[in-house]
C-alpha cells in the first residue's frame, strides 16, 4: 500500500462539494485497503495511543461554533481491533504505548467521508505525541511501515501550512508569499526523498513560523515520510483555502 497525507483544512470541507471533489477523485486511484491506520493533527497525547477499537458508531467533534448538522455527520466504519494488536507487536518493543477509546477526530473522519464514501474499511487512528522529536516521529513512522505490505493505508492529515491567525475564513484570497513558499519548499524536500529537510524544517524552511505558528499541522507528514521510507512523491490535490492553508495532499508509493 502507499502512504498518504492529507491536507484536511476546515472541517466544513465535508460538505463542500468543490473542496471534497478533488479528494474523491484522488480516491478513486487508491488501492482498496484492508484497513485504514491514521495519525492527525488533532490528537497530540503521549504516550502513544492506540484509539476506539469498536465501530466508528461515535464520532469527535472537535470544533466549536459550526453549524449544528456539522455534530450529526456519521461516518460508522468498522474498528480494526487486530490492526490495533499489530500496531501495539510492532511499536511496544521500542515505545510505551497505551490504549483509550477515543473516537476519531476531523481530520481523520472529514477526509474519509470522501475518500471511502462506503465507510466499509476498517479505521483505527493513534496518537501522535507532542514531546516527540522530528527525528522520532520519522522513527514511528518507519516502525509501522511493515503494515503496508499487510494491506493498511497509513494517512497522515493535517496542513502544510497552517497559519489561521491570517486566514480570511470568509473566501479563498490568494495566498500570501509566505505560504506559497512553505509549501513549495515542502514538496520540494518529499521530491528530492530529503528526510534529514523534512526534520529541521524550523531552521531549513523559508519563514517557518509564519506558515505553523504552532507544529502540529506539520508534524503528521514526518510520520508519513518514516512510513514511506524514501517513496516517490506525488501531489494529487494542491492549492490553498482561505489564503494561508494549504490543500496538498501527497502520496508516497
Amino acid at each position: 500500500m502507499p502512504v498518504g497525507f492529507i491536507g484536511h483544512g476546515n472541517p466544513m470541507n465535508v460538505v463542500m462539494k468543490d473542496r471534497a471533489e478533488p479528494w474523491r477523485e484522488w480516491a478513486r486511484s487508491l488501492p482498496t485497503p484492508k484497513a485504514i491506520l491514521t495519525v492527525s493533527a488533532h490528537w497530540e497525547d503521549a504516550p502513544v495511543t492506540i484509539g476506539r477499537t469498536r465501530d466508528h458508531t461515535e464520532l469527535l467533534y472537535d470544533f466549536w461554533g459550526f453549524p449544528e448538522f456539522m455534530y450529526r455527520i456519521g461516518y460508522p466504519a468498522p474498528g480494526a481491533p487486530a490492526l490495533a494488536d499489530r500496531v501495539e507487536e510492532l511499536l511496544a518493543p521500542h515505545l510505551p504505548v497505551a490504549r483509550a477509546d477515543r473516537p476519531i477526530d476531523h481530520g481523520a473522519w472529514c477526509p474519509l467521508v470522501h475518500l471511502f464514501p462506503q465507510a466499509d474499511v476498517p479505521v483505527l487512528q493513534i496518537s501522535m505525541p507532542m514531546q516527540m522529536t522530528e527525528e522520532a516521529l520519522v522513527a514511528l513512522g518507519a516502525e509501522l511501515s511493515p503494515l503496508r505490505d499487510e494491506g493498511v493505508f497509513i494517512l497522515a492529515t493535517g496542513n502544510l501550512v497552517h497559519d489561521l491567525r491570517h486566514a480570511n475564513l470568509a473566501e479563498d484570497p490568494e495566498p500570501p508569499e509566505y505560504a506559497r513558499a512553505f509549501d513549495a519548499w515542502v514538496a520540494t524536500a518529499l521530491e528530492h526523498r530529503d528526510g534529514a529537510a523534512l526534520e529541521s524544517w524550523r531552521e531549513a524552511a523559508p519563514d517557518p513560523l509564519l506558515s505553523h505558528p504552532s507544529a502540529e499541522h506539520y508534524r503528521p507528514i514526518l510520520v508519513a515520510a518514516g512510513a514511506a521510507r524514501g517513496a516517490e512523491a506525488r501531489f494529487p490535490v494542491e492549492g490553498f483555502e482561505h489564503g494561508t492553508i494549504s490543500r496538498r495532499c501527497v502520496l508516497l508509493d
